[in-house]
């Protein structure tokens, strides 16, 4: 069965951290662009980060700039969003989503409008409160 699948998530105080892992399953991770997203209650699904599949270059939404880092480990089929001085703002289900064709801006800006992702996770709740 070919999915992805997000773990890591919880609940932390502001300034916190959390490190969330997606897991290709059934398919090579190396050949595809994967993103980060989030959706909070009422409000659409936008991109936090991704992470393309050659050279590995990166798009962060700026409000996570300095604070966020993607990356992946092919040999591990994981990309990983390691999230520093965590803010309530940041609040939300964390989705990961991987695709063959697209780069990572296009992943990133479309976020929840992006046609034809090839794998969406089923997502895993970020909370920050005091």
């Amino acid at each position: 069965q070919l999915h992805v699948v997000e773990s890591g998530g919880g609940s932390v105080q502001p300034g916190g951290s959390l490190r969330l892992s997606c897991e290709a399953s059934g398919f090579t991770a190396s050949g595809y662009t994967f993103g980060w997203f989030r959706q909070a209650p009422g409000k659409e699904r936008e991109g936090v980060s991704c992470i393309s599949s050659g050279d590995s270059s990166t798009y962060y939404r700026d409000s996570v700039k300095g604070r966020f880092t993607i990356s992946r480990d092919n040999a591990k089929n994981t990309v990983y969003l390691q999230m520093n001085s965590l803010e309530p703002e940041d609040t939300g289900t964390y989705f990961c989503a991987a695709d063959r064709d697209g780069g990572p801006y296009t992943m990133c800006l479309a976020a929840g409008d992006y046609v034809g992702m090839d794998y969406w996770g089923e997502g895993t709740q970020v909370t920050v409160v005091s």
